[in-house]
């Protein structure tokens, strides 16, 4: 049987045809993630992307399957225990999408320093006027929980603006571009220190509803909060009466525990709060970015059976 690797995301020519260089012997085939087709699937030895309904079919006991790529960094919504239980190697995303969040994030951190978010508004009333509060990014601490590929490039940005840097991370150990770097046991005493809060973390059993009320208490008064990473690790409500009360001057969101926001959700209406509907990541270079993975990793998948980058670890999963 001709082994097979099929892909659910859209291709051009030119990344499949990397992709068939990097996998001699192997014929790629694409999918779709809307309409599947079972039969393909059911006969892949390896999977780019992942779609609903095709777990019971490529995860049968004679199942050739043995690696998969998410199509994105987070793999919460993948099945994760039936792919350890049948060894299947799993990848991710990850590092696809540092450079466009960050870019988001001091998008965000501009706008608020800079009252920009108030001139727009300004702007559709043809209204001309200042809040005359405007202030700068230079000497601010940017506390950034997750040290990966997204947390280290907004670290190593914010130097270029002559900002501190203060990192949370699972381990605590220290990381490039970072002033220095705590243990997330340490998250309430971080926070106090930072002048905007930067959340990229994964959504895991440890993450979930992390920045909570007792979190939030403990924000400097007046700081900013960032979250680009997943809805659920912040706690909703929490975070509104961190903003209604003042403890947070404002908020840029990409991420929320329910997706869409609903349209009777009282962030909408908050003149602190700017939204964006979870594109933060979004980029004509991404599907680039994820073939470069693929073929970095089918090198030595075809040497040795096993991957050179972003392979999720199960126990962390992520």
């Amino acid at each position: 049987m001709t082994k097979s690797i099929v892909c659910l995301q859209k291709l051009t020519s030119e990344q499949q045809e990397c992709i068939r260089a990097a996998a001699p012997g192997y014929t790629l085939l694409q999918g779709d993630t809307k309409q599947p087709d079972l039969q393909q699937l059911a006969e892949a030895e390896i999977i780019i992307g992942w779609a609903k309904g095709i777990s019971d079919t490529v995860l049968q006991p004679d199942s050739p399957l043995r690696w998969v790529q998410a199509w994105s960094a987070g793999v919460e919504k993948m099945p994760l225990g039936k792919l350890e239980e049948r060894g299947i190697l799993l990848t991710n995303s990850s590092g696809v999408h540092a450079q466009p969040i960050a870019a988001v994030i001091f998008g965000f951190m501009l706008l608020f320093t800079r009252n920009l978010h108030t001139a727009v508004r300004n702007q559709q009333k043809r209204h001309w006027g200042s809040e005359g509060s405007e202030s700068e990014l230079t000497g601010k601490t940017a506390v950034i929980a997750g040290t990966g590929s997204i947390g280290s490039e907004t670290a190593r940005i914010a130097k270029a603006f002559h900002m501190k840097t203060l990192g949370i991370s699972r381990s605590g150990k220290s990381a490039e571009h970072f002033d220095r770097v705590v243990s997330t046991r340490q998250l309430q005493d971080a926070v106090g220190e930072g002048d905007f809060i930067i959340n990229t973390l994964p959504l895991t059993d440890e993450t979930t509803q992390l920045f909570d009320a007792t979190v939030f208490s403990a924000f400097k008064q007046g700081s900013y909060y960032i979250n680009i990473g997943r809805g659920a690790t912040t706690n909703t409500e929490a975070l509104l009466e961190a903003l209604n009360s003042g403890r947070l001057r404002g908020a840029g969101l990409d991420v929320f525990e329910q997706e869409p926001l609903p349209e009777d959700h009282p962030l909408w209406a908050m003149e602190q709060v700017v939204i964006t509907p979870h594109n933060a990541g979004t980029t004509d270079r991404y599907a680039d970015r994820v073939v470069e993975i693929v073929t970095d990793n089918l090198k030595t998948y075809l040497e040795s059976g096993k991957l050179a980058r972003n392979q999720v670890d199960y126990s962390r999963q992520y």
